[in-house]
């Protein structure tokens, strides 16, 4: 029997559908950067340094006028610190302005650092319709746990993210990747996770094979 993922999945997109992604940004330049930064990285390291950061180049024309050496100070426990130092002064000199900071697929995916996730992310919080789910590690797990991506020893982002939305409705994929992201990160645990509290444990594969 083919699954109505859309109705199976409601109680988490009650649950977490709305929620603000965990990186606790203030504008969208600070979103942007953030997203570049915590490629690797945890989102509280990225929070705690933000601060910081942010207090010297609070908008993309101040950071615009950066050298990425001078970004090492603050950023320099971040994973790949000197490649991010290069993506985001570059990605302030190309757009230039808050105002100008890319709203599609298409022109965020052209900035260095800004795979689909990332540009996801964006889009997603952004409020701008979807045009992707967004695949984190999270949900690189969960999804195929499920049952709405397939298992695969080692599954790739592009290609679980194409089977959920060819699962899901386009006004669904803003709200999915992290609805599902969400349950991985408090419930749908890497190692023993929380089935029995899980909201959707009665469509999901894993469960099915692992209860007793």
């Amino acid at each position: 029997m083919e699954i109505n993922w859309t109705e199976q999945l409601q109680p988490i997109f009650e649950q977490y559908g709305k929620r603000q992604h965990p990186l606790d940004y203030k504008s969208r330049y600070q979103l942007v950067v953030m997203v570049v930064l915590s490629a690797q990285t945890t989102d509280q390291m990225i929070n705690e340094l933000a601060p910081n950061f942010f207090a010297v180049y609070p908008d993309m024309q101040t950071l615009a006028t950066a050298e990425p050496e001078d970004l090492y100070e603050y950023i320099a426990k971040v994973r790949s610190f000197r490649n991010k130092s290069n993506w985001l002064v570059q990605i302030a000199r190309e757009v230039g302005s808050d105002e100008n900071i890319p709203r599609t697929m298409a022109e965020l995916t052209k900035l260095p650092g800004l795979g689909r996730k990332s540009a996801n992310v964006i889009i997603r919080e952004s409020g701008d319709p979807a045009e992707g789910i967004i695949v984190d590690l999270h949900v690189l797990r969960v999804a195929p746990r499920l049952g709405i991506a397939e298992e695969d020893p080692k599954p790739k982002p592009e290609k679980v993210e194409k089977q959920m939305m060819t699962e899901l409705p386009p006004e669904k994929w803003n709200e999915a990747g992290m609805a599902i992201s969400f349950l991985g990160r408090e419930i749908c645990r890497p190692t023993n996770p929380l089935c029995p509290e899980c909201p959707v444990n009665s469509v999901c594969l894993y469960f099915k094979e692992h209860k007793k």
